[in-house]
């Protein structure tokens, strides 16, 4: 098999589909200084896109075509419906030189392999943190990716939070995980909020408290080393505020509701796809 190197200090990135996806890995990548703006490109119908592109420096493009011929690694960030048509109408210019990446949700690689023509492919799943810098990836690598082109998505994609490798059959279940999870989040630090404002709180400043609460605790179990469970008891005193509050949780069977939404979201991910 011949296998074809990206250079790594003069690689070019296309995105195909100049959405909120694109914009938070471009804007990521530039601002780790993985790679300089100018080796982004970009093409879009809608002046609004392109000017939100050009204002850090990605080039803005005419067509797809161009967006395909600059580039050494092609970033499929367009809508799910459409990567097939946009995937088959590109096919004569995705040769194997290049690297090609989806990051559309629930679209399987061997079907992106399949319209490509080849299957030097990574599938990626990042989440909408993204759009702040945390978000939660796993990435999948297809047939004729080597361990070099995993390496160049690990670099990009960690310019936007963290990513794992994990086999594409894991994939409805980080759906349902760190896909869907964040919804889960905001419904809790609303709830969080609303709790406030029943004990007394004005809801600014609840909200502004339950928000970096969160923050702050999910800082601690990924940074602390510590088990989340371990975590919970330090802050639980005998008798205390802490553990009276985790017993009404518990009686509420509030982790049993997580697991369910979780196993429930995996499940219609696996129907949709």
């Amino acid at each position: 098999m011949e296998v074809f190197l990206i250079q790594a200090d003069t690689y070019k990135i296309g995105f195909i589909g100049a959405g909120k996806m694109a914009e938070s890995i471009a804007r990521g990548v530039v601002r780790s200084g993985v790679l300089p703006a100018s080796r982004m490109s970009t093409s879009h119908s809608k002046t609004d896109r392109r000017q939100v592109f050009e204002s850090f420096g990605v080039r803005v493009l005419p067509k797809n075509d161009d967006v395909v011929e600059e580039s050494d690694v092609v970033i499929f960030s367009v809508k799910p419906q459409v990567v097939k048509d946009v995937v088959l109408q590109l096919k004569p210019l995705l040769s194997k030189k290049k690297l090609l990446v989806s990051v559309a949700a629930g679209v399987k690689l061997k079907d992106l392999q399949e319209w490509a023509g080849h299957s030097r492919f990574i599938r990626v799943m990042p989440n909408t943190p993204a759009a702040v810098g945390e978000a939660a990836s796993v990435m999948s690598l297809g047939g004729a990716a080597t361990e070099e082109d995993g390496n160049i998505i690990v670099n990009l994609f960690g310019s936007i939070g963290k990513i794992w490798k994990a086999d594409e059959k894991l994939f409805d279940a980080a759906t349902g995980l760190s896909g869907s999870g964040p919804a889960y989040v905001f419904l809790a630090i609303e709830a969080l909020a609303d709790g406030g404002v029943a004990a007394g709180l004005p809801r600014d400043l609840a909200l502004g408290l339950a928000s970096q609460t969160v923050l702050g605790a999910a800082s601690m179990a990924t940074k602390s080393g510590k088990h989340p469970g371990q975590l919970k008891d330090d802050v639980a005193s005998p008798g205390g505020t802490t553990i009276t509050g985790v017993h009404e949780l518990e009686k509420g069977g509030l982790r049993g509701l997580f697991m369910n939404a979780v196993v429930a979201a995996a499940k219609r991910s696996r129907e949709l796809s």
